[in-house]
């Protein structure tokens, strides 16, 4: 199992990125897949999942600024986001629903 984050970099607030991971090595189209975040000082922060049939969840306070989504036919999930502050500095990691994370890729928010 591999999955690669990229899109990660420094952003103005008020900004926007989009995160990408690849996912290989598992059958993707059968496995819900979600992103998460580690903030400095802080636990892993699960932010958004999305399942085999598209159906998507998010947590509470990341509602309306960011959206995730896939691409069974390229193996990739993606994760847009908005509207970003400061407090959205950390690392994003991608995951398979229940297990294997990836790497992760530093976002960085500042002016």
């Amino acid at each position: 199992v591999q999955l690669v984050e990229s899109g990660g970099g420094l952003v103005q607030p008020g900004g926007s990125l989009t995160l990408s991971c690849a996912a290989s090595g598992f059958t993707f189209s059968r496995s819900a897949m979600n992103w998460a975040r580690r903030q400095q000082g802080t636990r892993v922060e699960w932010l958004a999942t999305v399942y085999t049939d598209d159906g998507t969840l998010y947590a509470n306070a990341m509602k309306g600024q960011i959206i995730i989504s896939r691409d069974n036919a390229r193996n990739t999930v993606t994760l847009q986001m908005n509207n970003l502050g400061v407090d959205d500095t950390g690392v994003y990691y991608c995951g398979i629903e229940g297990g294997t994370r990836g790497q992760g890729t530093q976002v960085t928010v500042s002016s």
